[in-house]
């Protein structure tokens, strides 16, 4: 005979009839939350992307990547890349998986990058939000659609939601981090000039702290990209819709013709953020050489 050791602690019911009272209580609100998302960031965005000539778009990747590494061999590179997805007949659907991806960090960014000041303001507010995001880096990635899915129903705006919850806590930590090991010299010498906190954060540690805040952006960039592919399964449109098919009908061409552009996507986007983030790096190491030799 087996004994029952276990104390019954089941609370799915409980949670989910706590997410039902939520969506009837705030139903409104939560779909003005969508409707806004939708029509003010996802649809102009996705339009904007799809609509204009791939030309422009690969000429764009080219302009940018020469901005960040100032070498035309690099350009050429990354733009015959974005070109070879076209070739794959897979643009339109790349357009709409960048579009889901850039709203997503769009939203990551203007809240990660606050919340990542505060927490290295204020110790409190980072004891507290500092096992918030071990936790939700320690979430199996399926986990995050669920609740984006009750809340939002099926769409583009929980694939949204989904993604920015996914990719936010490197942003979060890497700004923290960033902020915090700003030089106490250089900080002192614009507190001794009459510097208030905000003249202090937006001249000197934002900027000293840009380096560690790209890398944050580039892993996050990184996971919204992994989240949006997934995100296929709730309704959002993109690459992630051919992975799916090709998986769900056994058509293994198709999937890996999306898997290939997916990849393709994502070394660019990667190598960009990068050449920024080195530039920034380098811009951080000349300011503080400059004031250490003013001494």
């Amino acid at each position: 005979m087996t004994v029952n050791i276990f104390i019954p602690m089941e609370f799915s019911s409980s949670l989910n009839e706590w997410i039902n009272s939520l969506v009837e209580t705030h139903g409104d609100f939560l779909h003005a939350i969508s409707a806004g998302l939708l029509k003010n960031l996802l649809v102009p965005l996705e339009q904007l992307l799809t609509g204009a000539p791939p030309s422009l778009v690969i000429l764009l990747v080219g302009v940018i990547a020469f901005i960040g590494s100032r070498n035309w061999l690099h350009s050429a590179g990354f733009m015959a890349a974005i070109y070879f997805i076209g070739c794959l007949g897979l643009w339109e659907k790349t357009m709409q998986t960048l579009a889901l991806m850039s709203a997503s960090l769009i939203v990551t960014v203007i809240i990660g990058i606050p919340i990542g000041i505060l927490m290295a303001s204020h110790r409190q507010i980072s004891k507290v939000v500092t096992p918030i995001l071990d936790v939700m880096q320690t979430f199996p990635l399926f986990v995050y659609m669920l609740p984006a899915v009750m809340l939002f129903s099926i769409g583009k705006v929980p694939a949204v939601m989904a993604t920015v919850i996914y990719s936010i806590p490197p942003l979060i930590r890497l700004t923290e981090l960033g902020i915090r090991e700003v030089n106490h010299e250089i900080q002192e010498a614009a507190k001794s000039f009459g510097a208030s906190y905000w003249q202090l954060l937006r001249w000197v540690s934002l900027p000293l702290a840009r380096p560690a805040i790209m890398t944050g952006i580039n892993q996050a960039t990184m996971m919204a990209l992994a989240m949006t592919v997934v995100a296929s399964m709730i309704g959002a449109n993109g690459l992630g819709e051919d992975i799916l098919g090709g998986l769900t009908n056994l058509d293994f061409g198709k999937g890996a013709a999306a898997g290939v552009a997916v990849v393709i996507l994502a070394v660019v986007i990667d190598r960009i953020t990068q050449l920024y983030g080195r530039s920034a790096r380098a811009k951080s190491a000349r300011l503080v050489n400059c004031k250490r030799g003013e001494k």
